[in-house]
């Protein structure tokens, strides 16, 4: 079994993670795009013929699924992605946890980029799955970028600026950026006050991963013993995983797991 993942940068990271941790032997291949980075300013056209290019690159080691772990490529690319891998290779897209956060009602907080907070397209997610929800849009910006360079101090600035525009009573928090997952437990300790119940947070890599099991008709297997191999793609280059990948549990984990070739 072989998962492609792709993204801009390592927000495919979280995604890569759950895979392994569901199926230890599954081959994964991760291709990014460092030549082209940060997508998210990009023209949806630009950002669409960038995404074809990691895909392409992905597609070429005949993977059985690919994972577009990237909420912006998912919002502007999936379409393009779909017409030409599908049916050969299914395409697994990533929508903010939206609907999950809001099912109890309450007050929510959705974390994302400045691009896509206040979008139609996440607007239409809040009318359509959290319409009896108190939802609050936060905007982060830099926090995208400062966790793709594994810049601790300027993490930590953005998720502090972030926080401040978080009410104190939320109780359930959307990461709207596959990104913002590999630094979520900086995120809960800005967030948390020690007198109100703990925030319940909601990102999408594992439902991403179950739901690219479930695409190719496989089960998962935490228990099997770690074979899964590891190709990490550059702009199309065949590369190690990036230094700043491995700042991360996730990156640390995937390089652990992979065995010697």
């Amino acid at each position: 079994m072989k998962i492609a993942l792709m993204d801009s940068g390592i927000g495919l990271l979280p995604a890569a993670a759950a895979v392994r941790r569901l199926r230890p032997d599954a081959d994964l291949v991760l291709s990014s795009d460092p030549d082209g980075m940060p997508w998210g300013p990009r023209t949806p056209e630009d950002l669409t013929e960038r995404a074809l290019a990691v895909a392409r690159a992905a597609a070429a080691h005949r993977p059985d699924a690919l994972i577009v772990g990237c909420n912006t490529a998912s919002v502007h690319a999936l379409p393009a992605l779909r017409a030409e891998l599908e049916p050969r290779i299914p395409v697994i897209g990533t929508v903010p946890a939206i609907k999950p956060a809001a099912s109890d009602g309450g007050k929510v907080a959705i974390w994302a980029t400045p691009a896509t907070t206040g979008s139609p397209y996440q607007r239409g997610l809040i009318r359509a799955f959290a319409a009896d929800a108190e939802v609050t849009e936060v905007p982060c910006p830099g926090l995208a970028d400062a966790v793709e360079h594994g810049d601790a101090e300027a993490v930590d600035r953005a998720v502090a600026a972030a926080a401040a525009l978080t009410p104190p009573d939320v109780r359930a928090l959307v990461l709207g950026c596959t990104h913002y997952e590999l630094v979520a437990d900086r995120i809960r300790a800005a967030v948390q006050s020690a007198d109100l119940p703990p925030v319940v947070f909601h990102g999408s890599a594992g439902a991403v991963a179950a739901q690219a099991l479930r695409r190719i008709g496989a089960e998962p297997a935490p228990a099997a013993p770690p074979s899964g191999g590891l190709t990490v793609l550059l702009s199309g280059r065949t590369e190690e995983l990036p230094a700043a990948a491995l700042s991360y549990a996730e990156g640390r984990l995937l390089v652990a797991a992979a065995p010697a070739r």
